[in-house]
């Protein structure tokens, strides 16, 4: 498990994006995950990464989170090189996930999340990339 990416709930990824590109340029890969309903925009900052998201329906779980919280950190995410395996691992410490099964993530990735209720008040994602 290595530190990959920290998410960044957004309104407006556009305006959010005017901010950062004041602090330095960075690369810059934009998608969306349908299935979430988000919109993304991955700011790559050496060996990790920046994630602003912004929600894509105003009944997605983001949207829901900018509602009660507001814009600030969403989440923290580690790569893992086999998702389930760290899954179950992480069930038998008694860590409870948000999805039952990996889903489907961003750039063809398969991700979970960890509850925050099981992880310190902090929402965790796991990240397996399609390609290890």
């Amino acid at each position: 498990m290595k530190f990959d990416h920290v998410g960044i709930a957004v309104k407006s990824i556009d305006q959010t994006l005017a901010i950062y590109s004041k602090m330095g340029d960075f690369e810059i890969k934009r998608t969306e995950v349908e299935g979430q309903k988000v919109k993304i925009a991955l700011l790559r900052a050496g060996e990790t990464s920046v994630e602003l998201l912004e929600p894509s329906s105003e009944e997605s779980r983001l949207a829901k989170f900018l509602r009660d919280k507001g814009e600030g950190l969403h989440h923290i995410a580690f790569a893992v090189d086999d998702i389930e395996a760290s899954m179950a691992l992480l069930r038998e410490q008694g860590f409870r996930f948000i999805y039952d099964r990996p889903a489907d993530g961003k750039f063809g990735s398969r991700v979970n999340f960890i509850h925050p209720r099981s992880a310190g008040g902090v929402l965790v994602e796991l990240t397996q990339n399609r390609h290890g």
